[in-house]
């Protein structure tokens, strides 16, 4: 078999109806989840603080590293969103996946969505896990069904369905404070010519313990103390593909060795200390839209899942918005 190329992607037959399957599976899920009021996120509904942050792109960058928002020293306005992974707004004790989804602004270029080309936001979208649960669209589509459906078709989904059920139990778990968790891309991207994950790694001396009194909001309670206290910072970092083998584009449930590829250092996040917990900014939080396709073309998102996104990301957005009578728009700045 002829080795593949680096930063290659492969489509399977079938995709498109997979990724039009799976729309409608997110679709009719955010409707049975939100019969009245607000129509939230189909994923990552529960937020726990959306924040101002500062995205510090150095000055000493080795060459290879200056791709695309990467190109020049500059300090960017950003806004960061922390969430639950669950598409439902579950209390924080219970184990589930974390997000961190940041909007950097004033970049200038057209970017990838037809629609937004003239956007001047990039957008990267990671999770506590440097592992996804799913290979493609296909694969999403019958884990949603199984864990949408019955107590049944969970079971046999993952009892015949072992490396699944393994990603899950890993992917599961409790945190103490959301600005002392690592995030990973799982996905691939490109970075100029060659294709990189991406990870947010937290500067942290004394992290904080999970409460005894698990309060529901004890995530964003945390999140909140610790910005009224002092700023937060994250190493935002890449990870070069250097065997296409080992470090597969269209299979994100590999995990790329970092002894192989080490992550390196392309920017700062920079959180700055502030309030956060206004319901003026949660109102504000409810209505952004983060999407891996905000991007550059030089940071264009590889492989099924993030081919899905794109459909999937944009259309729920849409319907969203609709549904809640809210303006789409990216903004800005920081003003809202």
């Amino acid at each position: 078999m002829a080795t593949p190329a680096l930063a290659q992607e492969t489509i399977p037959p079938g995709e498109a109806a997979s990724i039009e399957a799976l729309l409608a599976v997110f679709k009719n899920e955010s409707i049975k989840n939100n019969p009245t009021g607000t129509m939230h996120r189909g994923a990552h509904a529960k937020l726990h603080g959306l924040v101002k942050a500062e995205f510090v792109v150095p000055d000493n960058l080795a060459p290879e590293l200056r791709v695309g928002i990467f190109s020049q020293p500059k300090t960017y306005q950003a806004w960061v969103r922390f969430s639950n992974g669950d598409g439902t707004h579950k209390p924080d004790y219970a184990k589930d996946a974390r997000g961190m989804a940041i909007k950097v602004m004033g970049v200038p270029g057209d970017k990838l969505l037809s629609a937004e080309r003239a956007e001047q936001t990039q957008d990267f979208i990671l999770m506590s896990t440097p592992a996804f649960v799913s290979k493609g669209a296909q694969d999403v589509v019958e884990l949603a069904q199984a864990l949408f459906g019955s107590v049944f078709a969970k079971l046999w989904h993952l009892l015949t369905h072992w490396r699944t059920l393994w990603l899950l139990l890993k992917l599961f778990r409790r945190f103490a404070n959301p600005l002392q968790i690592r995030y990973f891309s799982c996905t691939p991207y490109l970075f100029g010519t060659r294709a990189v994950k991406y990870a947010a790694t937290p500067l942290v001396d004394v992290p904080d313990t999970i409460p005894r009194d698990r309060a529901d909001d004890y995530l964003r309670a945390a999140l909140v103390a610790q910005l009224k206290a002092g700023e937060a910072q994250f190493d935002f970092c890449v990870q070069f593909q250097t065997d296409a083998r080992a470090m597969p584009i269209e299979d994100p449930r590999c995990e790329w060795s970092e002894s192989v590829s080490p992550f390196r250092k392309v920017a700062t996040l920079r959180i700055l200390r502030q309030d956060c917990d206004s319901a003026q900014q949660r109102a504000f939080a409810e209505n952004l839209s983060f999407t891996p396709w905000h991007a550059l073309p030089e940071h264009r998102p590889l492989g099924g899942i993030n081919r899905a996104r794109k459909v999937v990301y944009e259309a729920m957005s849409t319907f969203r918005h609709g549904r809640n009578q809210a303006p789409r728009q990216e903004p800005t700045g920081w003003a809202i």
